[in-house]
This record gives structure tokens, C-alpha cells and sequence, in this order.
């Protein structure tokens, strides 16, 4: 149970890329906005942005940014929820998507955990879900596997596992790539996987170029589009239809 005598930790959802603000944040995350004054970000650059389109009146210069990416030691992030522990309220920013989903904020959430802080979390765009239920593949049973390895071969055998997994679990599988690397993973992808195994591409969710297609690997090999320098969201799945898990689960 939570402490009301400490701060509450908001997370706090930011856009996948440069869309209006009206089309992906509820007007109740602005007023959750308004009430703060510290954050804790991936990139401060990129939070001031989202701040300022979400229309936050402050001025800019007068809010505080603990910074938590790659080059964070874990051992400064404690400092972080000072704050909460002194009955302040501290909105944590990813830098596009859902706070804890492929970045650093999930060490924040444990540690606000750990010491009886309330975290509420706000409804926002995540690209994961979003690409999941766009994508027709089996939304009750998936895992999301963040990046796969760099290196090609090492890249090759993970895809095939994956594949592998679902197949035999019939389980959605998804994972995302650096966007430079965007089309040489769709390459392994096609290389590696099984004609049948379905496969979704979702780039740009959320704005005017937003692509989002499933078709089997031996289509995708005549599909010729790009998708490196833009996000994107990969998601493989079998053929094996989803009403076989709801027959399991009556």
C-alpha cells in the first residue's frame, strides 16, 4: 500500500513522433502536466518539446530534469525520488511512447515501489500495442522482445527462434529495431522465416505517414518499400487461428 504522506510518481505517455498532441494525449495528462514542475526524462531537448506542444504555462528555464537514458549510473538514479519522498508529485517522461517500455523508466517505477510511492499511470500511445492490435495477429498470447542481437548471424538464430516459439506456443512475437537498421532486419526476417509465417510492419504509428501491413514472408519478398530512418514495430506470427486459444480457454 502507498504512503499519502509521500508525492505520486506520474507516467506520463509522449508522442510517437511529430503529430498534434490532440490526436494522442487526453486533455487530462495536460492538466496532470500543468500541476508539475519535475521530471524525470530520457532527453531533455526532446522533453522541453513535448512539454511545450502539450501546452505547459511554466516557464521552461524553471523546471527540473533528472536525466535517465543508457549513460545513467543506476547507482544516482535513488536521488531521483527525492522529491516523492518529500510529498512532491514527479511526472516521468519517456522520450516517445510509454514510460518503461524499452527505456530506463521501469528502474524508477521499482524503486518508487520499493518505497511506498503511488504510481499512477496515464493513458497515452505505445507503440506496441498499437502495432499489435493493427497487426490481426493473436493479441491474447504475444511477447514483446525489445531489440534483437546486432550481429547478422546472431540476429538470424534469434529470428528463427522466435519463429519457432510461435509456432509451437501460437504466440504473437514482436520486437523493434535502431531505423537504420530497420530494412536490413526485414531482410533477415525474409531470409530466415517460413513462407506462411505472417509478418506485420507498423512504421510511423500515429502520424500522416503511418504504414502499417501483414502479409505472409513469401509476399513481403515482393513488397518493395523502405522503412529505415523511420520508427517501426515488427511483429511475426503463425497462421494457426486464435479462436484455437479460446476453444482452450471455455
Amino acid at each position: 500500500m502507498s504512503d499519502p504522506t509521500k508525492g505520486i510518481l506520474y507516467l506520463i505517455p509522449s508522442l510517437l513522433g511529430d503529430s498534434a498532441i490532440d490526436r494522442a494525449i487526453p486533455v487530462y495528462n495536460k492538466e496532470i502536466i500543468q500541476s508539475l514542475d519535475e521530471f524525470i526524462v530520457e532527453d531533455a531537448r526532446s522533453a522541453r518539446r513535448f512539454l511545450i506542444k502539450a501546452g505547459i504555462t511554466k516557464p521552461i528555464d524553471s523546471l527540473t530534469f533528472h536525466l535517465l537514458n543508457e549513460h545513467t549510473s543506476l547507482d544516482n538514479i535513488g536521488h531521483y525520488i527525492d522529491s516523492l519522498l518529500k510529498g512532491k508529485n514527479v511526472g516521468l517522461l519517456s522520450d516517445a511512447g510509454c514510460p518503461g517500455i524499452a527505456d530506463p523508466g521501469a528502474e524508477v517505477v521499482k524503486l518508487a515501489h520499493k518505497h511506498k510511492v503511488k504510481v499512477v499511470p496515464l493513458v497515452g500511445p505505445s507503440s506496441i500495442l498499437l502495432a499489435l492490435i493493427s497487426s490481426g495477429l493473436n493479441g491474447q498470447k504475444f511477447a514483446f522482445h525489445g531489440y534483437l542481437p546486432k550481429q547478422p548471424a546472431d540476429r538470424k538464430t534469434k529470428i528463427k527462434q522466435l519463429e519457432n516459439e510461435a509456432y509451437k506456443e501460437n504466440q504473437t512475437q514482436m520486437f523493434i529495431e535502431t531505423p537504420y537498421r530497420n530494412d536490413a532486419l526485414l531482410q533477415d526476417l525474409i531470409a530466415t522465416c517460413r513462407p506462411e509465417t505472417l509478418l506485420c510492419v507498423a512504421s510511423d504509428i500515429s502520424l500522416q505517414t503511418e504504414y502499417i501491413r501483414t502479409m505472409t514472408i513469401k509476399d513481403w519478398r515482393n513488397e518493395k518499400k523502405s522503412f529505415n530512418d523511420c520508427p517501426a514495430v515488427f511483429v511475426i506470427g503463425s497462421a494457426v487461428r486464435f479462436e484455437r486459444d479460446n476453444k482452450q480457454r471455455r
